[in-house]
C-alpha cells in the first residue's frame, strides 16, 4: 500500500485543475449530445445574464451620475428607466427581489435628498 502511494506521481507540477475552465484557458469540450446541449443552453444563459447585469449597472450609474451633476429633471427620469430594469432582472431571477428593492429604494431616497435641496 505505502509502495503504491509513493510510487504514484505528484500533483505538485500541475498548475491548473483538473476541471479548469473557461477563466483559466482551458475549454473542455462536451462527449455526449446532452453534454453539448446543456454547454448551449449555459453560454447563451451566461452571454444574457451578463447583458442584464450590465444593463443594472449602467442604468444605477446614469442615475447618481444626473445626481452628482444636480440636473434632478434628467435624474428622475432615469429613476424610472433604472427601476425598470431592476424590477425587470429581479423578476428573470438575475437579481434577488430584496436586493432590487434595497437599490431603487436608496436611488429614490438620494433623488428625494436631491429634490429637497
Amino acid at each position: 500500500m505505502l509502495r503504491r502511494l509513493a510510487s504514484r506521481p505528484s500533483r505538485a507540477g500541475i498548475s491548473r485543475p483538473l476541471h479548469a475552465g473557461p477563466k483559466s484557458g482551458e475549454i473542455r469540450m462536451a462527449q455526449h449530445r446532452s453534454a453539448e446541449k446543456r454547454a448551449r443552453q449555459s453560454e447563451k444563459r451566461r452571454q444574457r445574464n451578463r447583458a442584464v447585469q450590465t444593463r443594472v449597472r449602467s442604468s444605477t450609474r446614469a442615475v447618481r451620475a444626473a445626481l452628482e451633476s444636480g440636473d434632478v429633471a434628467t435624474a428622475r427620469q432615469r429613476f424610472g428607466e433604472a427601476e425598470r430594469v431592476i424590477r425587470r432582472a429581479a423578476s428573470k431571477g438575475m437579481v434577488k427581489k430584496a436586493t432590487a428593492s434595497r437599490v431603487v429604494s436608496r436611488l429614490a431616497k438620494a433623488l428625494h435628498r436631491a429634490r429637497g435641496q
